[in-house]
């Protein structure tokens, strides 16, 4: 058996407790689990809260709830809060709205090798399909379901993931997506975190993975393993998009590897036991 890193899972989530049921359900049925669950809650109503309370009894691992006031879209601000409570030598990061396939940990903590983070891919499933999995409260999809959008990102072979991997040279960081990611704890550290500047919806990953890069830690794309799905919800507003995007590039074009204000600078957040 391979000596896996201590990991922690962190699950993004705002006020969508029915979707985040699905996920939480999903990570029950995984064949390795991390060390610890860290809900990274911007600012749900009580029944987020009332949801992870409920699957507490239900994990043999810890789940830590990190939730702030609502305050707009700070989803920066509350993974920072997040992983500052976590307790893994490495992270893995979803969002709420993720169905996992049952090797999702496992395939991520095999993948994992230093001086390295990891880009996952997710496959969309379409407003009918969503429906009906949050109707009827199934987490149970794969590559053959109905209403898979880009169902080749559903397929799962760990010898093709294998040589994805060794024939991936891209190390650009804008295909980057925080719902399949994963990172050494003291990597996210060392370049300060995410970006505290980035605010509504977008671009925040992509923002990360170029300091990541920047700081010469290579990004290595996961496809045909570590699969998950994306429920499908309409967009957020994007009216930060433009203001996002210049930050992203000059972040790029100026190799910038460590953001002023990030996860260096305390926010406060309330931690639900």
């Amino acid at each position: 058996m391979p000596v896996f890193p201590s990991s922690s899972l962190v699950i993004s989530t705002y006020n969508w407790p029915q979707a985040l049921e699905l996920c939480l359900l999903s990570v029950l049925q995984q064949k390795i689990l991390p060390q610890e669950i860290v809900i990274a809650d911007d600012g749900s109503k009580v029944e987020t809260k009332n949801l992870v309370d409920n699957f507490r009894s239900k994990f043999s691992i810890p789940i830590k709830h990190v939730w702030h006031k609502d305050d707009g879209f700070k989803k920066t601000i509350i993974l920072n809060e997040a992983v500052r409570n976590s307790v893994g030598e490495y992270i893995i990061q979803i969002d709420g709205d993720i169905i996992i396939h049952p090797l999702f940990i496992k395939e991520h903590l095999i993948s994992a090798k230093k001086k390295s983070f990891i880009r996952g891919s997710r496959t969309l499933i379409n407003a009918t399909t969503t429906q009906h999995l949050l109707n009827n409260k199934k987490f149970n999809i794969n590559f053959y379901s109905k209403g898979l959008l880009n169902r080749l990102n559903a397929f799962h072979s760990p010898i093709l993931s294998t040589l994805m991997m060794l024939g991936s040279k891209s190390n650009s960081p804008k295909d980057v997506i925080g719902c399949n990611t994963s990172f050494w704890k003291n990597d996210f550290i060392q370049i300060n975190g995410y970006n505290n500047e980035i605010l509504g919806w977008g671009r925040e990953d992509g923002e990360l993975a170029a300091r990541f890069i920047n700081n010469n830690i290579q990004k290595k794309k996961l496809k045909f393993s570590a699969i998950c799905f994306h429920l499908y919800h309409n967009t957020y507003s994007r009216d930060r998009d433009k203001i996002n995007i210049g930050i992203l590039n000059s972040m790029i074009e100026n190799k910038v590897a460590y953001c002023k204000n990030g996860y260096s600078n305390n926010n406060p957040a309330t931690i639900w036991q």
